[in-house]
């Protein structure tokens, strides 16, 4: 139990004080906003890249793990869309509580897979990039596209959104370089570890900045079931399958980190750009990122108590 405090306090002292300095004023809304697109164009993606290409893929313990995360994701956006009909908020609501439920803020949980397992369990957290990332963006970018306003989009742009996703390409060429064992000239490496060792500090700053405690009191219905479905629903679902599919401890404690992490700051980005709920997506960010703090130490007991 130690242990696991120990490991989260870093990472929620920096989401603290990003909630700090946006009350300081230090930069202006449309500071941080360029802040969190900086981050999310070009400094997450080296992350992924290298984290997928020099990943720990060998082995039947990854591909329980992969297995385990990518039906957890595909059972969520089922049942997701399946009681759709049955609840009493917009397609454009509908579409932010989507994205709560499966989008997990991979700042968050790179930071406390760092402080809790180490070079090992971020090693092992690239199988995790490799096929939630993908699916998570394109699941978003489908549900966004048919739900978010009245008419539907174009199928050109769904396409266009998916092939340019910064997140899907990095996660792809990153498959890629692992899959042919190909090594990357010791420059090239060193130029993408550095550009993105500011990743998790500055995503986590991010994610305090943009923290809005005033507007949450606005669609409580919504925000309740993106919740329920952020919080207990997505881990109760990757931890059956995990224990059914035989995951190891390591295994195991990493995917409840993933998720039970709160609502990945990039899901707003995306809310925005394809006409979403925009001002739900902030809030269900901002209720989640609370949640985390009782919640994610929770999953991590549970993950240690049952393997």
């Amino acid at each position: 139990m130690a242990g696991i405090v120990l490991s989260l306090i870093p990472v929620f002292a920096l989401i603290a004080l990003g909630v700090f300095l946006r009350r300081l004023e230090l930069l202006a809304r449309e500071g941080w906003a360029a802040l969190e697109r900086l981050t999310y164009f070009v400094l997450f993606p080296p992350v992924l890249f290298m984290s997928v290409a020099g990943g720990s893929f060998g082995g039947g313990e990854a591909l329980r793990l992969g297995l385990a995360l990518g039906c957890a994701v595909i059972a969520l956006s089922a049942l997701m869309i399946l009681v759709r009909p049955l609840l009493p908020i917009s397609g454009a609501q509908f579409s932010s509580v989507f994205q709560a439920g499966i989008r997990w803020n991979s700042y968050v949980a790179l930071g406390v897979i760092s402080g809790l397992h180490g070079k090992e369990g971020i090693a092992l957290s690239a199988v995790a990039f490799a096929v939630m990332v993908p699916l998570n963006n394109l699941f978003s970018v489908l549900v966004l596209s048919r739900y978010a306003s009245h008419t539907p989009a174009p199928m050109s742009r769904v396409v266009r959104t998916v092939a340019t996703n910064p997140l899907i390409i990095a996660t792809l060429l990153g498959g890629l370089v692992a899959a042919s064992g190909v090594q990357l000239p010791k420059p090239a490496a060193d130029t993408l570890t550095l550009l993105g060792q500011a990743t998790v500090s500055i995503g986590l700053l991010c994610v305090g900045a943009a923290l809005d405690f005033g507007s949450m009191r606005s669609a409580r219905v919504a925000m309740t079931v993106g919740a329920l479905f952020r919080v207990v629903v997505m881990p109760a679902i990757a931890l059956g399958l995990c224990l059914l599919l035989g995951v190891g401890p390591l295994g195991l404690s990493i995917a409840m980190i993933c998720v039970s992490s709160p609502v990945a700051t990039s899901a707003y980005i995306l809310a925005r750009q394809l006409g979403g709920d925009a001002t739900l997506m902030a809030n269900l960010t901002t209720l989640t990122t609370l949640l985390s703090l009782l919640m994610m130490p929770a999953a991590i007991l549970v993950a240690h108590a049952v393997s």
